[in-house]
């Protein structure tokens, strides 16, 4: 059983990270944002701690993460959409998804996996966007 201060810890550290990927999808207005992505990091979370607290530790962790995988996929298909020729929302979706990785390790105690994830693909975001920005700038002086 989880002692209240291992459950705290683990589900703060799924808010931390979850809110840190959230912050820098809500500061550029996208469809899911810092509450959506602390209540999907918390969420994996929880349902970790509660399988492992209440079915044991003979439990098969591969059919917790199949089932938050599954989900969360549900999630994500609702933040994609179709525009003219455009699909919108692709990346919303898989962060979304990663972001349930992310909290799934820290339900685990995993805490540097966790981290580790929650960072990189936080760093994955801001930097994916600067570089995208440069492309689509270069792309524009080629095409004058």
């Amino acid at each position: 059983m989880i002692v209240e201060t291992e459950f705290l810890i683990r589900l703060v550290l799924a808010a931390i990270l979850g809110g840190l990927i959230g912050l820098e999808r809500e500061s550029h207005d996208r469809p899911a944002g810092l509450r959506t992505h602390v209540l999907v990091c918390m969420g994996a979370a929880l349902f970790t701690m509660t399988t492992f607290d209440f079915i044991g530790p003979n439990t098969d962790p591969s059919r917790i993460a199949a089932n938050i995988v599954v989900g969360i996929g549900f999630i994500g298909a609702g933040a994609i959409f179709r525009a003219e020729n455009r699909v919108k929302g692709l990346t919303t979706a898989a962060d979304l998804w990663v972001v349930a990785g992310v909290g799934l390790f820290a339900g685990l105690g995993s805490y540097g996996h966790a981290i580790i994830a929650g960072v990189l693909v936080w760093l994955v975001l801001v930097i994916g966007r600067k570089l995208k920005k440069k492309v689509v700038k270069h792309h524009t002086d080629l095409d004058s």
